[in-house]
């Protein structure tokens, strides 16, 4: 299964050789980080926990967990942690990087996004109920719910439809076509609208092998700058050691 992190940007059009346009959601995707390795014999089931985007603070224990990663934007943490099941975990380590090699123009994938937050809403609004008409002794009822049940039970029956908070809920958007990739601005581009306002957070998902990259690991002291000097060493302990067999000898001759 494919899996990626991205920042919700904008929305444009794209144009085809016929004249007809596509909307399409612009995504930012920069380089995700793997930051735990999942196993079955050590948490019950494998699985790889990413990480993306940047933020001043942490707690302690973030910043503990996140030690020693290669993050290429500088950030102490990350800003999002998400983790993503798999099959087999073998040959994943913490630290590897996940980009936008994994998908290409024409991949249809799955995105999951919060939708936007609209406070407290009645039910025409958030259920899309007709209403009733503005006569016949309706009058100021016209967007009230009407009956919420029958009163012989003395309770309402879970799951009915009334006014309440609206929005700020996962939302799973199924089957959209990947119409751009751009790898040189980590831009995915994908058909129609993304739940969620803009800069929000979306996760990708498609069929297909995730493809990680190892992490460019700082350059330590090669062998080369420091054999001359262990060399030095070396032969300066052996000059040393002859004189100290030397010594002796021309004092018994």
């Amino acid at each position: 299964m494919k899996y990626l992190l991205g920042i919700k940007r904008s929305m444009t059009q794209v144009y085809d050789d016929k004249g007809f346009h596509t909307p399409v959601t612009v995504l930012r995707v920069g380089p995700c980080v793997v930051t735990q390795v999942k196993t079955v014999g050590h948490d019950g089931y494998n699985a790889v926990q990413i990480g993306c985007g940047e933020k001043k603070r942490g707690s302690r224990a973030l910043r503990g967990h996140l030690k020693n990663l290669v993050k290429e934007s500088g950030a102490q943490v990350f800003a999002h942690l998400k983790e993503a099941r798999l099959e087999s975990v073998d040959g994943i380590e913490r630290g590897d990087l996940l980009d936008l090699s994994s998908f290409a123009a024409g991949d249809h994938v799955d995105v999951v996004g919060t939708s936007k937050g609209k406070g407290f809403a009645g039910v025409v609004k958030r259920h899309h109920f007709h209403g009733h008409p503005p006569s016949h002794g309706h009058k100021d009822q016209e967007r009230m719910p009407g009956s919420i049940g029958a009163g012989g039970n003395q309770h309402v029956f879970k799951g009915v439809r009334m006014a309440g908070r609206m929005g700020g809920e996962r939302v799973t958007v199924k089957d959209l076509v990947v119409i751009k990739v751009d790898a040189s601005l980590g831009e995915l581009w994908l058909n129609g609208a993304l739940p969620g306002s803009p800069n929000s957070l979306v996760i990708v998902t498609g069929a297909g092998e995730m493809k990680f990259k190892k992490a460019e690991k700082s350059e330590s002291k090669s062998e080369e700058n420091i054999g001359p000097q262990a060399k030095e060493t070396d032969t300066s302990l052996d000059a040393g050691t002859q004189k100290a067999d030397e010594s002796p000898a021309q004092s018994v001759a």
